[in-house]
């Protein structure tokens, strides 16, 4: 089986920067690009991943991710809610989420656990999801704003990212390492071990590998919120023609759209 696994917000905040027009401008460009997603890669099953509260690492590091500023002057909420509320009602899609593990967890556990026999290919821009070419054949990294697959990093990815931190997520590193650095300490255990040795530095290391490495949610799957939509092609079209997607509702690439999600299971 092949199946596809989109990181839901990443694909929404991508959204944004569409140079579409009128009073829905964010639901347009992302029926396109989820339309071309899935026309592309052509799966038996999409999972369309969301974001839930990431609770043990906030209680790792109070100050996880505190630093982001979200704004709201391209009328982004309202939008995202109603893409959603479509996905789950009318789209033959599983749109996924757990209420105390992020996006991230979710999908890579579903992809380590629940498809581990099955070809998966992994749509998001986020650099965290290259640890899971490490250790898994079977998965499939795509990056949409560079249009091509990632290859597997020839480190550990998990344990270089501690050294170096990750602003995007406000986990501290290490003054003075950056990309450069942390590559040469990894590819030297000798060096990497008497770094570890001073004050701190293991204990901060191993708290950084923590929070970078996708949680284990074995226990916890069953537990995941999921909806899967019917096909429900007369709404959409009656929805897509009142905000005026005409380059979607047309005659001629109607049929296309729809066609495209009608192998989904």
């Amino acid at each position: 089986m092949k199946v596809l696994l989109i990181d839901g917000y990443n694909m929404l905040y991508r959204a944004r920067a569409g140079w579409a027009k009128g009073e829905n401008p964010i639901v347009f460009t992302f029926f396109r690009s989820f339309r071309a997603a899935v026309n592309n890669f052509k799966p038996d099953m999409v999972y369309f991943v969301l974001e839930g509260r990431p609770v043990k690492r906030i209680e790792m590091l109070g100050e996880y991710k505190a630093q982001r500023e979200y704004h709201d002057k391209d009328d982004f909420r309202r939008q995202r809610k109603l893409i959603i509320k479509m996905l789950k009602e009318d789209f033959p899609v599983h749109v996924v989420r757990h209420p105390t593990y992020e996006c991230d967890d979710v999908l890579a556990n579903l992809a380590y656990i629940t498809h581990k026999d099955d070809e998966c290919t992994v749509i998001s821009s986020d650099t965290d999801f290259y640890q899971m070419l490490q250790n898994h054949k079977n998965i499939k990294l795509y990056n949409p704003i560079q249009k091509r697959f990632i290859e597997a990093p020839e480190t550990n990815y998990v344990s270089w990212k501690a050294l170096k931190g990750d602003s995007a997520d406000n986990i501290p590193g290490f003054p003075g390492i950056g990309n450069k650095r942390a590559t040469k300490l990894m590819k030297d255990p000798a060096l990497l071990e008497e770094f570890l040795m001073k004050e701190g530095h293991r204990e901060k290391f191993e708290r950084n590998r923590v929070l970078i490495e996708f949680h284990d949610m074995t226990i916890d799957l069953p537990d995941i919120e999921r909806t899967f939509g019917k096909a429900n092609w007369s709404d959409i079209f009656d929805t897509f023609s009142k905000m005026e997607f005409n380059s979607i509702v047309n005659e001629k690439f109607w049929p296309k759209f729809v066609n495209t999600f009608d192998s989904l299971v």
